[in-house]
């Protein structure tokens, strides 16, 4: 069994910055890419940014610049650093990532989100 878990979300002016953090536990062999994917409200999901295990990564035009993603392989744990945040950002905030469990084939899993609003 793997579970993401999320934590760092919360409340935010315009133009501040959050930092969140999901690490992924439980009975791992291996983890490939990590990501970080939003769903605002009527809207689909949609990917924020992405890591592979060889630590390249991959931003939506909406974030280049603002938005860092990182990871502690070590740790199976995957971070995102969010600048200058926008009104239209709140939304809930997923984590994703391809593991490869202990006997088993490479799977997507996914955390249960954690809310970032951004409001004065």
């Amino acid at each position: 069994q793997v579970q993401l878990v999320e934590s760092g979300g919360g409340l935010v002016q315009p133009g501040g910055s959050l930092r969140l953090s999901c690490a992924a536990s439980g009975s791992i062999f291996r983890v490939y890419a990590m990501g970080w994917y939003r769903q605002p409200p009527g809207k689909e999901r949609e990917l924020v940014a992405s890591i592979s295990s060889s630590k390249i990564t991959n931003y939506a035009d909406s974030v280049k610049g603002r938005f860092t993603i990182s990871r502690d392989s070590a740790k199976n744990t995957v971070y995102l650093q969010m600048n200058s945040l926008k009104a239209e950002e709140t939304t809930i905030y997923f984590c994703n990532a391809e593991v490869v469990p202990t006997g088993w084939i490479k799977t997507d899993y996914w955390g249960q989100g954690t809310q970032v609003t951004v409001s004065s």
